[in-house]
């Protein structure tokens, strides 16, 4: 594998690493893994499903929402020789009592009283934060699955696309535009494979599967001039350039237009933005096409594939996601239900939100309560949505809440990468916070979550606060 952008020592530590947890791996004969219920989780999960299978070891795969101690539970009384967690784990190493477990995850470690990452000898622990690597934006948990799938047997490379798919979920080419680190080497596997074909091109979500006008008009956060969510003034925008909606009764989609058809679309979006000021620079960068997969399905582009895999997610379907990416087409007829009542929920939910003007500030944050009217599984998409949309600054972190099933608060954070530059780490935040008010929490340093007990979510924000407001002074 080529080191990309990684610091060779770095690289290689890490991976020693991996090549040591897929030697327990391949030395133990049954294995229960345990998965994060997001794209990168699900991706995560298919990866170490494929190699266990292929290597002949018994298995079960399970999914869990968060590390509360109801999965700590399973996993320490788990019969398996080996209990794999993956894309989540690494806030609780201490916690694990099974006598062997490997964690793959990519999420920031639970440290000591002194600041050092916690070590425990039955715990196997790959994790990129370890080695001095991002786990935010240069690999996800389904690229540190996969480097250990990798080092298991080197026929594991065709694996390679679904941490494309996981790291796409993660949205870790987001501020760049492109994929960096630990993914650059991974993604450079996969087109090696031929199982994914970078170009560049337009960064708007929708290429295999929206129809043309409701790709421009609602597929970007930044706001398209004259385009953003007005059906009208796309349909003129496509007719001035001369692109046809149709072909053969069949509206067209991105990915159905020609290369000089897409150029002029591009070149017309770019004149647009810059007229208004904007840089054009923030739609355009590497787009991820799956060419294995059948044209015009949500499998053919990354981000839709993750999608997919999210909305299985967020809607209990965990497994069928992980049938997904297994290469189960009837998995896919099944999940659609699930995509189209993830973006009827999505979209409530923003309306919500807007329509009733629930966004408060705070000297250092802005935050909503969307009580139980929007579900816990999706309140942290709600937030990154919002995050920088028209009227919502960019330069505050955003910080959501939502009630769960079981009585408790979920809490979701965001923030703008300029912020996590100046020394912002949400991951500290939320894992200190809800500490302190009886919770538990963890994650990035641009995107982080706790769950708190009902009725301190005042007190949780003072905390907040305080910590957010040192981080950027």
């Amino acid at each position: 594998m080529q080191k990309g952008l990684i610091p060779m020592n770095d690289f290689q530590r890490f991976q020693d690493k991996s090549r040591e947890a897929a030697s327990l791996v391949n030395e133990s004969e049954t294995a229960l893994v345990v998965a994060h219920i997001d794209a990168d989780g699900i991706s995560a999960a298919a990866i170490a499903s494929a190699a266990l299978e292929r290597a002949g070891k018994s298995h079960d795969v399970v999914f869990v929402k968060k590390m509360d101690d109801e999965a700590v539970e399973l996993i320490n009384s788990s019969s398996a020789e080996l209990v794999w967690v993956v894309d989540l784990g690494s806030g609780y190493v201490s916690r694990f009592k099974h006598p062997s477990v490997l964690i793959s995850d990519h999420h920031v470690p639970e440290k000591d009283e002194h600041g050092s990452p916690v070590q425990v000898d039955n715990v196997l622990h790959v994790n990129p934060n370890l080695y001095h690597l991002d786990g935010g934006q240069e690999i996800s948990g389904a690229g540190v699955t996969y480097m250990v799938a990798r080092e298991m047997d080197p026929a594991n490379m065709d694996l390679s696309y679904l941490a494309v798919v996981g790291a796409a979920g993660d949205f870790q080419d987001s501020s760049t535009g492109r994929f960096m680190g630990c993914n650059r080497a991974i993604l450079q596997d996969a087109e090696a494979m031929g199982l994914v074909q970078v170009d560049e091109d337009l960064r708007l979500f929708g290429r295999e599967t929206r129809p043309l006008v409701q790709f421009l008009q609602f597929a970007s956060d930044t706001p398209l001039p004259g385009l953003s969510n007005n059906n009208t003034g796309c349909h003129r925008f496509l007719d001035d350039l001369g692109v046809d909606l149709k072909r053969q009764g069949r509206w067209r989609c991105w990915n159905d237009l020609d290369e000089d058809e897409r150029e002029r679309v591009r070149q017309a979006i770019a004149h647009l933005l810059s007229s208004q000021g904007l840089d054009p620079g923030v739609l355009f960068g590497e787009t991820y096409t799956l060419p294995t997969q059948p044209r015009g399905s949500e499998l053919r582009d990354a981000k839709e594939f993750a999608t997919l895999l999210n909305s299985c997610g967020r809607y209990d379907d965990a497994p069928i996601g992980l049938r997904i990416c297994l290469g189960d087409a009837q998995a896919v007829r099944e999940a659609r239900d699930n995509r189209s009542e993830h973006k009827k929920q999505l979209s409530m939910a923003l309306s919500m939100v807007r329509d009733n003007n629930m966004i408060k500030e705070r000297g250092w944050v802005q935050f909503f309560h969307a009580g139980g009217e929007v579900r816990e599984t999706i309140v942290g998409i709600t937030a990154g949505m919002l995050l920088g949309s028209n009227g919502v600054r960019r330069d505050i972190p955003m910080i959501a809440f939502a009630h769960t099933d079981d009585g408790e608060v979920k809490v979701s954070a965001r923030a703008d990468r300029s912020l996590v530059d100046r020394g912002l780490d949400l991951s500290a935040a939320m894992r200190v916070a809800s500490e302190l008010v009886g919770g538990y929490g963890g994650g990035h340093n641009i995107a982080a979550g706790a769950t708190i007990p009902l009725g301190k979510e005042e007190e949780f924000l003072d905390i907040v606060e305080d910590i957010v407001s040192a981080q950027l002074i």
